[in-house]
């Protein structure tokens, strides 16, 4: 007859205390970064998504955007650091803008964490963590006024070129 190996008793062992999280000191939580962030370490320069902004504008510009704003809004918005407000001047012309950035920065190892409006050809909204890009048509974007709403971000000095601003008389 073989002899059966003891089972563990119904009396459960006295688990060890562990001394509880609130004893502890608390440490700076730094957030941490969505997958689709860009993977920039402290160590290395981290930039708070300036460089995705950016990124994000050279692919909009491609697709023929115009009046780019980059608003820095890192002391006065929780949920990202920059806003990159830009208008196409038809309803394609918003789509395709928005299809060129998603595509552009997905190549790059960016997703958006979410997106807003895609389809609509008047206002998306694509969410990258540190960045938000709202593309509009303008006459909506002038409607919201987004750049008034933000009236007290400091605006990144960015190069836009000619064929990126449109005539005064279309305002």
């Amino acid at each position: 007859m073989t002899q059966r190996k003891p089972t563990k008793s119904a009396t459960p062992k006295p688990a060890a205390k562990k001394p509880s999280k609130a004893a502890k000191p608390a440490k700076a939580a730094k957030p941490a970064k969505p997958s689709s962030a860009a993977d920039d370490d402290d160590d290395d320069g981290d930039d708070g998504g300036l460089a995705v902004a950016l990124e994000a504008l050279e692919l909009a510009l491609d697709k023929k955007a115009v009046e780019p704003v980059l608003l820095d809004v890192r002391e006065l918005c929780g949920y990202c650091n920059y806003q990159l407000v830009l208008s196409g001047r038809s309803e394609r012309q918003v789509d395709a803008i928005t299809d060129g950035v998603v595509a552009g920065l997905r190549d790059l190892g960016l997703r958006p964490l979410g997106t807003e409006g895609k389809r609509s050809g008047h206002w998306s909204l694509l969410d990258f963590g540190d960045v938000v890009v709202h593309v509009f048509n303008h006459q909506v974007r002038e409607h919201y006024d987004l750049e008034g709403l933000w009236n007290d971000a400091p605006r990144v000095p960015i190069e836009v070129p000619a064929d990126a601003r449109l005539p005064a008389d279309t305002y």
